[in-house]
């Protein structure tokens, strides 16, 4: 893994994720654990959880764990499946890396909830650049 100061100052960037609530918790080579504690502003008309906020949890999860090695690392292509609603509490996204080459990386992140239950699966493929986060 490259320096994790480097690669939290990089994430801190983020002013969106920021702005949303979400926190790094954890972060290894090619994993990550973010957080999300739901308030007002996150749920839907229907008084749910909005998706984009289950989304761009995962979304930053998926960002830390595929920058988690120095190299820039960009979205090309992701989906999510939401399993179940929830109204309130705290979210979790675990990134895992599945697979990992020169170019491309691919990743699963599963979107939880305090008593561990699934609340939506997102996988997403990146784009490695030659850009080092060290260097941005």
């Amino acid at each position: 893994m490259a320096d994790e100061t480097i690669l939290r100052q990089f994430l801190d960037k983020d002013l969106f994720a920021k702005h949303m609530g979400i926190e790094l918790i954890e972060m290894t080579p090619g994993c990550a654990l973010t957080r999300l504690v739901i308030g007002d502003c996150h749920r839907n008309g229907a008084g749910v959880v909005h998706g984009g906020a289950i989304f761009s949890l995962a979304d930053f999860a998926f960002a830390a764990a595929s920058n988690s090695h120095g190299q820039l690392a960009l979205g090309i292509n992701v989906a999510i499946s939401f399993l179940k609603a929830t109204r309130d509490g705290t979210l979790f996204a675990r990134a895992e890396e599945i697979s990992f080459n020169p170019k491309l990386a691919t990743y699963q992140v599963r979107v939880f909830n305090e008593n561990d239950e699934t609340l939506a699966i997102f996988q997403g493929t990146v784009y490695r650049k030659r850009d080092r986060i060290d260097e941005l």
